[in-house]
């Protein structure tokens, strides 16, 4: 981690990904988002660099690529 990382809110991962709040945090729950930060019982942030490592390890070039991953894990 580096002293300029990026944050961004619950709300802010919501609306780059697209998802909705409620997704965001069930994939918190599930493990099926990316890292998130806990600084208090209400506040969750989201390391900018961790979101776009998480989206390019979900990233395919076609369906047959996604599978091939899916049969290898």
């Amino acid at each position: 981690m580096t002293s300029n990382d990026t944050y961004l809110t619950e709300e802010e991962f919501a609306a780059r990904y697209h998802v909705g709040r409620r997704t965001a945090q069930r994939w918190r729950h599930t493990g099926d988002g990316p890292a998130w930060v806990r600084l208090g019982p209400r506040r969750v942030l989201y390391r900018l660099s961790d979101c776009e490592r998480w989206a390019a390890a979900r990233t395919f070039r076609h369906r047959a690529d996604e599978l091939a991953r899916a049969s290898a894990a």
